[in-house]
């Protein structure tokens, strides 16, 4: 597997790096968020915002330094076998594993479900258009990086171009009356406000997946970090903004975006937020394949996977085995949920709680093997907060803990084998 034939093309660069990062953190709760941050807090969700994107920096430093120092398609999983041996590796592996097909469905089928409502399709319809979809991020990645990332690059452009007129298009409807009282349920709500917000800043870590195709990782990817960063936070406090100052919010947060729209589009505003809400949906879910297929590819790799997975492709060198595994898999779960009318949207919490452990992990394997006294401060800082969220997920939090659990008795001795 060391072989020049066997090795990922270094085609990324840090523009299109910075695409597939703001497509992994940008999500369908964009369309939702900003307004119910509002409804909980008022105008004091700004500070929500904010203080968010501060309490993300510590996490985006540890995994900048990471993935640029040590270049692994394995990402998180390759830092906690660097950190903590075999075991953890493996497990932080797996965990990631379990996450990623569960949650892609869900996301597939909300944005199904947005881009149906252009045309008036049934719900039955919903689960051909995300099989679709799913099909077309597995091909575009199954094609190789370079294309993978300018089909990233233009969808992110178009969905920041599409959030920038309907920030510009608002303003004027923005009214300091909307901004008083600041806090009217007191700043404890702002505090409350956070935890909702959490989840939208998730996604950074899917960069290291794609590290060893960066062409000049060291300079690169902290460059793909930085400008993914200051846009998504550019993106979420101006949205919020307008979403605040226009007072939409008091109407309803379902229908916030809606009314944001209107003021601008008028009754084409529903069609608008469709066509946002499928693109946005369709972007961490390209952004996932391509760095599921990667976990894949460095696991069977390490031995910890079939060696079928590791295969490069001929031409294209992309591990083309995980993108059909990947995508059958998705096809499987999508035909199970119309067969059997299963609801895949409270599924979302498992992820949500298996990635929380996942980035507790990574973060104290940072703080254990980085050079740096900033880079160790940075990676305890961010691990410690991930449990905290991670205490809070309530039921959900019981799947990753049982694989847990698994993997300690299974691996033991994998686990006492510290380098």
């Amino acid at each position: 597997m060391n072989d020049e034939q066997n090795r990922l093309r270094k085609e990324i660069t840090w523009l299109q790096g910075t695409a597939m990062t703001i497509g992994a953190v940008i999500g369908a709760g964009i369309l939702v968020l900003p307004a119910l941050a509002a409804e909980a807090a008022g105008p004091a969700s700004l500070v929500s915002w904010v203080l968010m994107g501060l309490f993300a920096l510590p996490m985006l430093a540890a995994i900048a330094q990471m993935s640029s120092r040590f270049p692994n398609s394995g990402g998180i999983a390759a830092y906690a076998q660097q950190a903590f041996g075999p075991g953890v590796g493996r497990l932080a592996g797996f965990l990631i594993f379990t996450a990623v097909p569960i949650g892609v469905p869900p996301v597939a089928l909300i944005g199904a479900n947005y881009f149906n409502s252009l045309f008036g399709w049934g719900p039955d319809a919903a689960y051909i258009t995300a099989a679709v979809m799913a099909l077309l991020a597995a091909a575009l990645n199954y094609r190789g990086v370079e294309l993978s990332g300018r089909t990233q690059l233009f969808v992110v452009g178009v969905i920041v171009a599409i959030l920038a007129f309907v920030v510009c298009s608002s303003l004027g409807e923005v009214r300091a009356e909307n901004f008083t009282p600041f806090a009217p349920h007191g700043f404890s709500a702002a505090a409350h406000a956070m935890s909702l917000l959490f989840f939208a800043f998730l996604g950074w870590e899917m960069i290291g997946h794609l590290a060893e195709e960066f062409k000049e990782p060291r300079r690169d990817i902290p460059r793909s970090l930085g400008a993914a960063f200051a846009a998504v936070n550019a993106v979420y406090i101006a949205l919020a903004f307008v979403v605040v100052g226009s007072g939409v919010y008091k109407y309803g947060a379902n229908t916030a975006m809606i009314s944001l729209i209107r003021l601008r589009w008028g009754d084409a505003a529903a069609a608008v937020v469709a066509l946002l809400g499928a693109v946005i949906c369709y972007c961490p879910l390209h952004t996932y394949t391509a760095g599921f297929s990667r976990l894949l590819y460095a696991q069977a790799r390490e031995g910890f996977f079939p060696q079928w997975f590791g295969a490069l492709h001929p031409v294209y060198k992309t591990p083309h085995h995980a993108f059909i595994f990947f995508a059958s898999l998705n096809l499987a779960l999508l035909f199970l949920s119309w067969a059997l009318s299963w609801d895949l949207k409270p599924l979302m919490g498992i992820p949500s709680a298996t990635f929380l452990l996942v980035y507790a992990i990574g973060m104290f394997a940072a703080f254990r093997v980085l050079p740096t006294r900033g880079g160790r401060a940075c990676g305890l800082l961010s691990g410690a907060l991930s449990l905290c969220v991670f205490a809070c997920s309530g039921r959900y939090m019981l799947v990753p803990l049982a694989v847990a659990l698994y993997f300690v008795l299974k691996y033991r001795r994998e686990f006492v084998r510290v380098r």
